[in-house]
Parts: C-alpha cells; structure tokens; sequence
C-alpha cells in the first residue's frame, strides 16, 4: 500500500494541473494559479515520501515527468496566452506554446540523465521552477510591461535546454522551489488579509494545508537523514561500555 502513497501526489500535481487549465478557460487566473502552486508543492512531496517510505522507482519517475510537463509546461502557458497574449488569438497561443515544447525537452533529457549527476546540480533549469516563475509573474501581470514579460518568458524557455550547470540542492535537504513556494504564500496571505477569512476560496485552504505537509515531510526528511549517524555514533559508545564492563 505505501508504494503508491508517492504516486497519489503525483496523481494530485497532474489533476491541479489540469483543473488549473480548466481554470484558465473559464476566465479564472488567480484560482488557476494557486493550482499550479499546489501542484507545485506536490512535486516537492512526492519524491522526498518516495525516499522516506523507500518505495523510489522508475514508473514513479515517469509519472512525475507526465505530471509536471501538464502542471508546469502547459498550464502555465495556457495561463500566458490568455494573460499577457489574450490580445493575440491564436498567434499568442501559439507563441505560448513554446514553453512546453522546450519544457518537454528538458525533461526527456533530464530521465535519461544518471542519478549521480542530478544530486550534484541540474542541467539547465528544472520545468518546475521555470513554470513557477511564469505563474507567479502573471500573478503581477498589471505591474509587469509586456516586452519585460516576454524577454523573461522566452529566456526561461532558452535556459531550460541549455546546458548550465545548476547546483542541486538535494544532498543537504533544501528544495529548490522552497524560495517560489514561500514567495507565493507572502502574496496568499496578503490577499487573505484583503477579505473575511470565511469568504476565502477553498483552494487557499488547500494550498496552507500542502505547505504545512510540505514542512512536515521535509523536516522528517532531514531528521532520517541525520539518524544513521546518530545510530553509528550510540553503537561505538555501547561497545566501548561494554569493553569496560567485560575488563
């Protein structure tokens, strides 16, 4: 049972994926863009429980990649092409469209990569972050010029292909979308104080509630890793007491 608890998060990025699209449609961006937060925070969970229940494999690694090519290549271009391309039609949809090709790209690339090499640093930047940065723009799409948007855009397209070298952060247990995530919960909260709590969307909740789990799954990540050296270090005492006893 517990090799598919992972798996159900993954499940739950690609459905607030897809709803967040749904969202768009509808005329709905702040609500669509809380979803791909949510998602967001999703993506940071799944593979972290993988690790803690010891239940990691490559079908969860598929699935992850299917998820977040929805949740963080076309949801958040879906989200731009009615935004900030909505006065283009259907040039502005395509334009859009880039994103998740390049997106999808970076993610081929990155399942094919050796597991060694993503815990040392990432090869151009992760889908996850590029998509985050594009929803949490569109959030200030108001304040944001359109070439300024646009030159951003295009650059995030670019670096997710390129082959720089990012550092990863996952030997020494901080995600590397923590920033973004904390970000956007600045920005809910302010929102949350512009209203009755009562008459706060539901997705609110939710996402508070995901970043409470987010903080839990992390910090008991870290404490089990932390634990075998605690565990090595008790058996050394126990046997240097049990040496004194026996002489």
């Amino acid at each position: 049972m517990k090799r598919h608890i992972p798996n159900l998060l993954t499940f739950g990025n690609l459905f607030c994926g897809f709803l967040s699209i749904g969202y768009i449609i509808n005329g709905d961006s702040k609500n669509a863009t809380i979803l791909i937060f949510i998602a967001l925070m999703l993506d940071a969970l799944d593979g972290r429980v993988a690790r803690i229940l010891g239940v990691s494999n490559d079908i969860g690694k598929e699935l992850d990649s299917l998820a977040d090519i929805v949740s963080f290549g076309v949801a958040p271009a879906f989200l731009v092409a009615h935004s900030y391309y909505a006065d283009f039609g259907m040039y502005g949809l395509v334009a859009a469209s880039l994103f998740p090709i390049f997106g999808s790209y970076r993610l081929a690339r990155f399942n094919i990569s050796s597991q060694d090499e993503s815990l040392k640093h990432f090869k151009g930047v992760p889908i996850t972050l590029a998509g985050g940065i594009v929803a949490f723009l569109v959030l200030f799409e108001k304040s944001i010029a359109l070439g300024v948007f646009i030159l951003i855009y295009y650059s995030l397209c670019i670096l997710m292909v390129s082959t720089i070298k990012i550092p990863s952060f996952k030997k020494i247990g901080l995600p590397k979308n923590s920033v973004l995530i904390t970000l956007f919960l600045i920005y809910m909260f302010y929102l949350i104080a512009d209203k009755n709590f009562a008459q706060v969307p539901i997705f609110y909740h939710v996402a508070l509630g995901t970043y409470i789990l987010f903080i839990i799954v992390r910090y008991i990540k870290e404490k089990e890793t932390r634990f075998p050296k605690t565990k090595r270090l008790l058996a050394k005492r126990f046997k240097l007491i049990s040496k004194r006893k026996k002489k």
